[in-house]
């Protein structure tokens, strides 16, 4: 069990803070909204209704103790950027912040966030590749340049090895994992050049985005 501090609590910190608690860990949820903590007062470890911009305050709350912070503010750049700060002076392991524009993402980056995520592009992102392929499963945007995607094996990979394939030289990406009849059970890892795909399989590869799109058309 990991231990989590969720501040800002809107829909996508809400479901962050939520979600971390339903899979075991211990949350902390922070807002200055005493109605936005009571909602969420039952789905978490402790929910606290707090000024996260004065450190006093994270402080009296032990919040250098916790594992991770999540600070889910954004609509307010300078409030985030705040937070983010006081967070990393206090000593917080790590720090992922959530941005709402590339300047903004440098800002908190400059001030030491541990990572910086954009909750709305990287789901546009994913929509937008699942809708050009009907063979594109998953998208994961790893930077602005490298992505895994997930994909049912394309026919014209059926039956060879990934050897023969050579994918890396043809499309520029890496066979990383296969799922075996597209089971979530049954993961190869780091596959052999052996390894023959097989129909219905799921191929993940990693690579550069600019590569990785070239496999909607397979």
């Amino acid at each position: 069990m990991k231990t989590y501090v969720v501040i800002g609590l809107g829909r996508f910190g809400t479901a962050v803070a939520a979600e971390l608690c339903k899979l075991g860990h211990e949350v902390l949820a922070i807002d200055g909204d005493e109605g936005r903590v009571q909602a969420i007062a039952d789905h978490v470890t402790h929910a606290v209704t707090g000024d996260a911009r004065d450190p006093a305050v994270l402080r009296a709350l032990g919040v250098r103790n916790y594992d991770c912070a999540i600070v889910a503010v954004a609509d307010d750049v300078g409030n985030s950027a705040l937070i983010t700060m006081n967070l990393k002076e206090i000593g917080v392991k790590q720090v992922i912040a959530k941005a709402q524009s590339h300047v903004h993402q440098k800002v908190l980056q400059k001030i030491g966030a541990d990572r910086v995520v954009f909750p709305e592009h990287e789901t546009g992102v994913k929509l937008a590749q699942n809708l050009s392929s009907s063979n594109i499963l998953n998208f994961i945007e790893l930077s602005d340049d490298f992505g895994i995607v997930e994909l049912a094996a394309p026919k014209p990979w059926q039956g060879h090895s990934i050897k023969d394939l050579d994918v890396r030289a043809k499309y520029g990406v890496n066979i990383i994992a296969v799922r075996k009849g597209g089971s979530e059970n049954d993961l190869v890892v780091a596959p052999g050049a052996s390894y023959v795909i097989s129909p219905g399989d799921v191929v993940v590869t990693l690579g550069r985005n600019e590569n990785t799109s070239t496999l909607h058309d397979l």
